[in-house]
């Protein structure tokens, strides 16, 4: 409702209530405006009862009024001004009254607008709070998030170092299979070689055994008369049979070491030696017998051992039996 009614637009109104025969009162006045609220129309009301008086005076100091009228028009005055006084304080209680609940309406109002402002403003101060935390727990977050981007970029770079790495170790490791596997088929090919001059050294050294064998039999047959020098030649004999013996074994231990294929270089190495150093002294043997004189005396052989070739097995009985026959 407006408030500030002009007091002119009031008046009007009052006189408007007068003049259909009715009391001017708050409600009447403002059901007339259609606006005002009731303490102004109310306070208004009362300037325009003055005024009424006012006038209503002036009109009875008229001299061409009788004195009759004059004095109805006096009583009627004032009794519509008694009444009109006793109607204005019955409004201007009904309006205090009125005044005086709205006062009290409005202070519970206040008082609740009071409690939920003060729960209003503690709510704000606690989301004030609230948003306090939740700001210092997104920087936090913001902090983390940015540090977990530099560690995230970090393994990224270490991952893809090491993926480089593990590209160059691949090719590094291709290339190495590949020289491994090169070598590989080098040294296989180094030990077949090997192999083969090994046995091929390993069948000369047997024929030389055999033809050596025969000519001890020659020999034996030549100089059985000899017994001393014989005797000699036997240990000597003997001895070549265990050198050749230690050769056989050695042999076999080479062969076991090439079926092995492990420390073969050394192995073949030490055969090799071996070989070479049965070889220097079957040469020997064979020329120490070679110096025994074939026109030497033949002895009883009684104690003669049985031969044995170079192998260690003893000389099959013809062998035997045509190195007993003295010589023609």
């Amino acid at each position: 409702m407006a408030i500030g009614v002009p007091e002119t637009e009031v008046f009007a109104a009052a006189d408007r209530v007068l003049a259909r025969g009715e009391r001017p009162t708050v409600e009447r006045v403002r059901a007339e405006l259609g606006r005002g609220s009731p303490a102004r129309v109310g306070q208004l009301l009362e300037t325009w009862w003055e005024s009424l008086a006012k006038r209503l005076a002036g009109e009875a100091r008229l001299p061409e009024l009788p004195p009759e009228v004059a004095a109805a028009f006096r009583a009627v005055w004032v009794s519509a001004s008694e009444h009109a006084t006793a109607g204005a304080q019955a409004a201007l209680a009904q309006e205090q009254n009125a005044l005086l609940a709205a006062q009290t309406s409005l202070t519970q109002e206040r008082k609740i607008w009071e409690i939920a402002i003060a729960e209003a403003q503690g709510q704000a101060r606690s989301a004030a709070q609230a948003c306090e935390v939740a700001e210092t727990r997104l920087t936090d977050v913001q902090r983390l998030v940015e540090q977990q981007a530099g560690q995230l970029a970090e393994l990224i770079q270490q991952r893809d170092g090491w993926q480089r790495r593990a590209e160059q170790l691949d090719g590094a490791f291709d290339t190495h299979q590949s020289t491994v596997a090169a070598e590989r088929e080098a040294q296989a090919a180094h030990v077949r070689a090997v192999e083969d001059r090994a046995h091929a050294e390993i069948d000369r050294a047997r024929e030389e055994t055999k033809a050596l064998q025969a000519a001890l039999r020659q020999k034996e047959r030549e100089t059985s008369a000899v017994a001393s020098r014989l005797e000699t030649a036997m240990v000597s004999a003997r001895a070549a049979e265990h050198l050749a013996t230690e050769h056989g074994a050695r042999a076999k231990t080479l062969e076991q070491q090439l079926a092995r294929m492990d420390g073969l270089p050394a192995a073949l190495l030490a055969a090799q030696h071996a070989l070479k150093a049965s070889t220097q002294r079957e040469v020997a043997l064979q020329a120490k017998l070679d110096s025994i004189p074939a026109d030497a005396k033949v002895k009883p052989a009684a104690r003669k051992r049985k031969p044995r070739n170079v192998s260690g097995a003893r000389v099959p009985a013809r062998a035997q039996t045509t190195k007993q026959r003295p010589n023609k």
